[in-house]
């Protein structure tokens, strides 16, 4: 892969406090690079989270990022998977201020509606309503005193108000002064002849979660009236840093008339504020302060025009104002000794402790509305939100001076190993990219020995990519009892490009976005490929780790595994035995049950010739009845292998084929009856159970493609007709037997024919069918793993009846024909529905656990969870699977990590991060069990 150009840095020189040209461009999506001072270096995007309105405001959590937007809702994100765990709808108003308590226990939101609700963060119910009895306008910022159990919060009508919130406190509440029920003075008032304007349906409609708790209307006595001369825009509450406060907090706010001012609480006056003092750098009126960050004894304010004061809390001297930028910035944060300003363009500047510029990103197509800074496990978090309707996550610890060298979790190491293992073009269906698949088999065995794993390339013929083979060895001292598990993966991929910009990201820039890690190879196989490296990892380093693991991970996957074969016979001695095999290379069925796959169909990939000893030929001047037409020819002899029904004429091709067991026949009960309690459109169940048999547990022939001699016109008599066809096997079927028997029967009924043309069949590719035993040992190892990693699941009930089959509808096989024709479910269906599903939504966790009660659903049909995952066959195919079992005489298991709607060899692959991570714990889990078996 070409080497990532420089960062630009748009026209900016670091050292500058003024704006230079800078040119428009899309949003930063680089890596932190080394630019030979540090401080330079962009923050990295750690991920972009979506929604369909603005970002207001945003408060971080240790676990959890909230965001208030435009639309009244408060977004849930958890930091380590970045999934959203709620939305919760409390406010008819935009969600302009956040704030978390100091020890997370409570978070305060203020919005449009004029209200202020209380929201307890360990089930997202609502604790309390603030309301006041002024027209306030909107609520722009909010703080809490943790130390008085009191609210404050600044608003448009110019007032700093509050309010306790101990728990028993009462408040005198007049509900016809509540804002939801109060008349606006301008749309309601009455027109001529008294006559007033029907209010809006929706005008008195509740948000979905502005439910519970105690309503409580903020005293008169507790309002500081014209406690700026503007709108108060931004508030702060610190405790160091301001001499006169003693050691007590102070309320700092910003507002409309350019000021910022300090205020003394008053505890024994119900947290009273009284001013301290004001800073006013005395400028004319017009340029409000929009945000404002204090760190030790400086605080920094922002303010329209772009500028950014910096003030001496000591002395009370204004030192410094910033030319941040040439547009408003409405939002600063303080961390690591840097200032981050972000300003109206979208872009955000980052300034060192000398107030000179050393970097700048462009953060959002869009305004930048709200941003926050924190530490989280001793490592640095930026994070914005905009009017493009996205929240960015900066991990920013690459590029600012942290008070202590911080360690990334073992988690935050695997993101970045497989960011780099996805930017390696390992396309290796296309010679271009021979160089790209060498530097990412040597990538993948950097980071093997880096773990202390022992490696080694070994070989392919014909110059194919090599085969990497590397080896966790466990106690040192068992040497001659350990036992020994082999991983089979590819680190090659399908070709991807993003000419046609169907991408949301560059294919091998491996991006989040919403919860998933989209890029080529993320799914199929690299990201579970990272993931059982990892486990092998953490157990090394607790020490943990009692058996070999051995890794067999193959360039040429993607292109039937060419050369695999030769190079693990050549190098069977180096392997050594093997006790089990496992591999990661598939889906679940759906998006929300975990599977374990135990049947893979095999495949006979074959081209078909007829050559014509005349050259092309015109139809109007040759074309008759006596002429051989290779295409004719063609039509005839394919219309001999199948049948109107899909069945394949090949005589005994059913033959082999066992019956289904009553053993797996439930298991497809069980499937049946998971999937369609998720999702009833997948229809009846006995028409489901047999789609899913014929995928995977009956044999298929698919034509694929024809092509034909001569120029492209309808006049051409073509000389050559050439066909490709694939013959999808199963169990029992020996994929040399069947390939014989089509070559066989392919000539004989061309025989038939007493055609003077000339047929040539060639057997391109051939694989072998799998069957595992879904009852041994790894299965079992597997299964208590991931119920342990994934716990309970939530099967929602069907909405209308659906009876299960107590058996399962076979699909039988008489005289070469089909009794009936099912209707398909394929992957795609099942994909669809699951996605679908998914963006339902979301609703508190408070709720979460009554919603499936509150369904009407009749008596005897509870609710249920699942813990078991799905046992499935597949219709695809592994070749290497069936050769590893037979070459090392060890039984086989097969474990998707990925989700039905991962579009592996599509575009947009993706991963879900939350199964990358529980991937890898259900990896070192087995790594660490199973030879205990």
């Amino acid at each position: 892969m070409p080497k990532s150009a420089p960062i630009s840095m748009g026209g900016l020189r670091p050292g500058s406090e003024t704006d230079e040209p800078h040119t428009a461009g899309g949003l930063t999506r680089v890596p932190s690079q080394d630019l030979g001072n540090q401080q330079n270096a962009l923050p990295t995007l750690s991920h972009r989270l979506r929604h369909d309105s603005s970002i207001l405001s945003v408060a971080l959590g240790d676990e959890e990022i909230y965001a208030g937007t435009q639309g009244g809702e408060i977004l849930v994100f958890s930091l380590s998977t970045y999934e959203r765990k709620a939305v919760i709808e409390g406010h008819k108003g935009s969600v302009l201020a956040l704030c978390l308590a100091q020890d997370e226990g409570l978070l305060f939101s203020g919005a449009g509606d004029r209200i202020v609700n209380v929201w307890r963060t360990k089930d997202l119910s609502r604790q309390c309503c603030l309301y006041s009895s002024y027209d306030v306008g909107d609520v722009f910022c909010v703080a809490y005193s943790a130390a008085l159990q009191t609210v404050y919060l600044g608003a448009q009508n110019t007032t700093i108000q509050w309010c306790s919130v101990k728990e028993g406190t009462k408040s005198q509440t007049r509900r016809d002064l509540h804002p939801s029920l109060r008349d606006d003075p301008f749309f309601d008032s009455a027109g001529p002849g008294g006559v007033r304007t029907p209010r809006p349906a929706e005008a008195d409609v509740t948000p979905k979660h502005a439910t519970g708790g105690e309503v409580m209307e903020i005293d008169k006595l507790n309002v500081k009236q014209f406690a700026h001369y503007g709108y108060v825009y931004c508030m702060q509450l610190v405790k160091d840093g301001v001499p006169e406060s003693a050691g007590s907090e102070v309320l700092i706010t910003g507002g409309g008339d350019g000021v910022v001012k300090l205020w003394r609480l008053d505890a024994q006056n119900g947290g009273a504020i009284e001013v301290l003092y004001t800073l006013d750098d005395g400028r004319e009126e017009g340029h409000s302060i929009l945000s404002i960050a204090v760190e030790g004894t400086f605080l920094y304010s922002s303010r329209s025009g772009g500028e950014v004061d910096v003030w001496d809390l000591e002395t009370r001297q204004l030192l410094r104002n910033l030319k941040a930028h040439s547009v408003d910035v409405l939002t600063i944060c303080i961390g690591g000794g840097f200032l981050f300003s972000a300003a109206v363009s979208g872009e955000v500047r980052k300034f060192d402790k000398q107030y000179q510029v050393k970097s700048q990103l462009k953060a959002h197509n869009g305004r930048i509305l709200a941003s926050a800074f924190r530490f989280r496990n001793g490592r640095p978090l930026y994070v914005t939100g905009g009017n493009d309707n996205t929240i960015a996550v900066w991990d920013v610890s690459d590029c600012i001076a942290t008070p202590a060298a911080a360690t990334k979790t073992s988690n935050e190491q695997l993101f970045d190993a497989l960011r780099r293992f996805v930017s390696h073009r390992t396309v290796s269906s296309n010679p271009v990219y021979q160089t790209d698949c060498r530097a990412g088999a040597s990538y993948l065995r950097s980071v093997f020995k880096n773990f202390g794993a022992t490696t080694e390339m070994l070989p392919t013929p014909n110059n194919h990519n090599p085969v990497i083979m590397a080896r966790f060895r466990g106690n040192p001292a068992t040497t001659d009892e350990r036992k020994k598990i082999l991983f089979y993966g590819h680190y090659d991929v399908v070709a991807a490009d993003n000419a046609s910009q169907k991408w949301l990201v560059d294919p091998f820039a491996m991006e989040g976005i919403d919860g998933y890690i989209y890029g080529r190879g993320t799914s199929d196989n690299k990201g579970p490929i990272m993931a059982a490296i990892f486990a092998c990892a953490e157990l090394m380093s607790e020490q943990a780790l009692g058996s070999d693991i051995i890794f067999l991970i193959e360039g040429e996957e993607e292109c039937g595994s060419r050369g695999f074969e030769e190079a693990i016979k050549a190098n069977k001695d180096k392997i050594g035995n093997v006790d089990w095999i496992l591999l990661a290379n598939s889906y679940w069925l759906d998006d929300w049950i975990p599977c374990l796959t135990y049947g893979l169909r095999g495949v006979i990939h074959a081209t078909l010739q007829i050559e014509s000893s005349h050259p092309d030929l015109h139809s109007g001047v040759d074309g008759s009845r006596q002429l051989d037409e290779a295409l004719k020819d063609m039509v005839m002899l394919l219309s001999k292998l199948s049948g109107r029904h899909g069945d394949v004429k090949i005589p005994g091709f059913y033959d082999p084929i066992p019956d289904l067991t009553k053993e797996e026949e439930e298991l497809y009960v069980d499937i049946t009856s998971a999937l369609i309690q998720r999702n009833p459109d997948l229809g009846d169940p006995r028409q489901l159970a047999t789609s899913l048999i014929r995928r995977w547990r009956d044999p298929s022939l698919t034509i694929h493609r024809f092509q034909t001699s001569g120029p492209d016109n309808a006049t051409i008599i073509p000389r050559l007709a050439k066909t490709s066809l694939s013959l999808r096997l199963v169990p029992n079927q020996e994929s040399t037997h069947v390939a014989e028997s089509l070559v066989s029967y392919l000539h004989s009924e061309f025989d038939e024919f007493d055609s003077s043309n000339t047929l040539t069949v060639t057997i391109d590719h051939q694989a072998e069918p799998w069957l595992g035993d879904w009852t041994n040992e790894i299965y079992q190892t597997l299964e208590e793993a991931i119920m342990d990693a994934w716990g309970p699941i939530d099967q929602i009930r069907p909405r209308r009846s659906s009876t299960l089959p107590s058996r399962v509808a076979i699909p039988e096989h008489m005289n070469g024909s089909l009794h009936s024709k099912p209707l398909p479910t394929t992957s795609s269906v099942l994909a669809t529905g699951s996605v679908s599903s998914s963006v339902q939504s979301l609703t508190p966790m408070a709720e979460v656990a009554s919603k499936l009660e509150k369904i009407v659903l009749p008596k005897q049909m509870p609710p249920t969870q699942r813990r078991k995952p799905l046992y499935i066959r597949e219709g695809g195919s592994i070749p290497a699977i069936r050769f590893l079992e037979k070459e090392f005489e060890a039984p086989a298991a097969h474990f998707p990590c990925g989700q039905a709607s991962d579009a592996a060899h599509l575009d947009n692959e993706r991963l879900r991060l939350i199964n990358l991570y529980k991937s890898k714990d259900i990896f070192k889990r087995v790594f660490r069990e199973l030879p205990q078996k």
